[in-house]
């Protein structure tokens, strides 16, 4: 397994000034999409019932970080280095679009779930190069030691400075634009982020079409890397909430939410030279590319069926 892994690393998808230029606007116009759906009393609202939020927040922040990387090093006998730091990087950005339609499917809490999402993707830009940071260098520290390879190098102020102005800009004018303009914004909410999906999928397909082949040769260990994080993710959300001792609403929403991963954010990083320098990584991070775009797919598919499994059962306070 790992062997057929280790022909994913050399794979690498070079969009050139003009196509990163158009994948930079999308990023910027997905980021836009979702600032819209930020509320100002959502963050009052943590004040106000902050239990279940900041319970939602650490395990998004810390839980899912950290349970990630231990799974990571559960399975480095069976996957690569780069593998492993794409499920790290999953694990770093914030919670995904989905997981509040998803949420409301499973009678969760809708406004906790809005409430974490807005609040993990208004600090994504600090947050997600920390985490990928912290835990990518001390997973690398510590596969160098076991099995006598060199350690990677993680960059840290160059991947925050484009996280800064790719994600932090387009959030701000956002949130800027949904506070002045509230009537033109109930009307473009939706189809902002509906373009911004279809957008999103049309750039994988067109980034992957080259490399469909190794993909296929490859799905039934990819599919089961992302399947058995996310459960790994799925039940920390769930344990998490059980342990805070929140409501069954509120544990059903804190399980979607940890399990719902903005995917698509971490793909579109991996893209952008600039954050991940092909002299740096010698173009082989290709299996993080993988990881991160079966992920972006499998999250529906398992929250749609956790959702289902929850709707069968009676809610209990």
């Amino acid at each position: 397994m790992k062997e057929q892994l280790e022909g994913l690393n050399g794979i690498s998808i070079n969009f050139g000034e003009g196509g990163m230029m158009i994948v930079n606007i999308i990023l910027a116009f997905v980021m836009f999409g979702v600032a819209l759906g930020i509320k100002p009393h959502t963050f009052k609202d943590v004040f106000a019932n902050p239990k279940s939020v900041i319970t939602g927040v650490l395990l998004q922040w810390v839980g899912l970080p950290a349970v990630t990387f231990l799974v990571a090093l559960i399975l480095n006998p069976l996957i690569t280095p780069m593998i492993a730091l794409g499920m790290i990087l999953v694990a770093s950005c914030p919670g995904g679009n989905i997981s509040n339609f998803i949420s409301s499917l499973s009678k969760g809490n809708i406004e906790l779930s809005v409430s974490m999402t807005a609040i993990t993707t208004a600090f994504a830009p600090f947050i997600t190069p920390l985490n990928f940071f912290f835990w990518g260098n001390l997973y690398s520290q510590i596969i160098s030691v076991r099995n006598d390879i060199p350690m990677l190098v993680i960059p840290f102020l160059p991947m925050l400075e484009q996280i800064l102005l790719l994600l932090g800009v387009p959030i701000v004018l956002g949130l800027v634009f949904a506070h002045y303009f509230p009537n033109a914004t109930k009307k473009i909410t939706k189809p902002a982020q509906m373009l911004s999906i279809a957008l999103f999928i049309g750039m994988v397909i067109v980034s992957f079409s080259q490399n469909f082949q190794i993909f296929l040769d490859n799905i039934i260990y990819v599919f089961f890397i992302v399947m058995l994080h996310n459960a790994s993710a799925l039940g920390t959300g769930f344990l998490g909430g059980t342990l805070a001792k929140v409501s069954d609403r509120d544990r059903r929403s804190l399980t979607i939410e940890t399990g719902i991963q903005n995917s698509g954010l971490g793909l579109i990083l991996l893209f952008n030279p600039a954050i991940f320098p092909p002299e740096v990584w010698h173009g082989h991070y290709g299996g993080m590319l993988f990881i991160t775009a079966w992920w972006g797919i499998w999250h529906i598919i398992s929250g749609l069926t956790v959702a289902y499994l929850f709707r069968r059962k009676p809610l209990t306070e």
